[in-house]
């Protein structure tokens, strides 16, 4: 069974970290080493200030056809659910201060789903076939799946897509609103890196990461709420250095040249 170290790959170059499964065999089957590894690889990223957006894809054929069957067996199933999360869980990805896509180069069920939904965005192949599969395994929607999906697609949407299992492909995912963006197979990755690519070229980290932040946090607010803390935010962000330099690059049309992302709350 292809583990160890080379069962995920990273690589930065030009401001983005990227991540590939390599599993290709096992159509990158995930597995509790692969779990760690994946986290580890995130906190990487996101603590190198060279970086300024994630990217993350899969080897050969698939993006990650979900856990490793092997590993789903009774004697070596992870029954504390809260310390597997604790260690495992993609959810991580929700509180990194970067931009992380997912690019769905293939198959993705199950965990591989949890994956890329824990992605802030997802480019999809447009064959690319993709499902939660969890109601047909006796399993429930895992790692807040569920709570995400809904927010993403509409509760009845979700509903469908969760409890029938059922299979769609990166194109039917883009029309479901579950895709930001749907390619051909072989440009999605091209694509998904030109964009990251503008990110890191014209987007203030700071800006991103206080964005980021936001979106997730006013899920669980109401309006009022949300608009006192874009207002508290706002008042900071003139403070910044990156406001003066965005406008005078728009002025001086140029390419911007933002600060890293510092470490600690100074972006919050």
């Amino acid at each position: 069974m292809e583990d160890g170290p080379d069962a995920i790959l990273y690589s930065a170059a030009d401001g983005v970290a990227t991540i590939t499964l390599n599993r290709p065999n096992r159509l990158n089957a995930w597995t509790y080493a692969m779990g760690e590894r994946y986290i580890q690889l995130l906190e990487q990223a996101g603590s190198d200030a060279s970086v300024r957006v994630i990217v993350v894809t899969g080897a050969g054929r698939g993006f990650c056809a979900g856990a490793e069957m092997d590993e789903m067996r009774p004697d070596r199933l992870e029954t504390d659910v809260t310390n597997a999360a604790n260690r495992y869980s993609p959810v991580r990805s929700l509180s990194l201060p970067k931009p992380i896509i997912a690019a769905i180069n293939g198959g993705c069920a199950g965990i591989g789903l949890v994956m890329a939904l824990m992605c802030d965005l997802r480019f999809a192949a447009e064959g690319a076939k993709i499902t939660a599969s969890f109601s047909r395994r006796g399993l429930i929607a895992e790692h807040a799946s569920a709570w995400l999906l809904a927010r993403l697609v509409g509760p009845a949407r979700a509903l469908d897509f969760l409890l029938s299992s059922r299979v769609v492909t990166g194109r039917e995912a883009y029309e479901l609103g579950l895709a930001n963006k749907v390619t051909k197979a072989e440009t999605l990755l091209e694509e998904t890196m030109a964009y990251a690519r503008d990110l890191v070229a014209n987007c203030s980290p700071r800006s991103m990461a206080v964005i980021k932040r936001q979106v997730y946090a006013d899920l669980e607010t109401d309006l009022s709420s949300a608009l006192k803390n874009a207002f508290r935010l706002e008042e900071r962000s003139y403070t910044w250095p990156d406001f003066p330099e965005g406008v005078a690059s728009f002025v001086e049309r140029r390419p911007p040249r933002f600060e890293a992302l510092a470490d600690g709350p100074d972006y919050a």
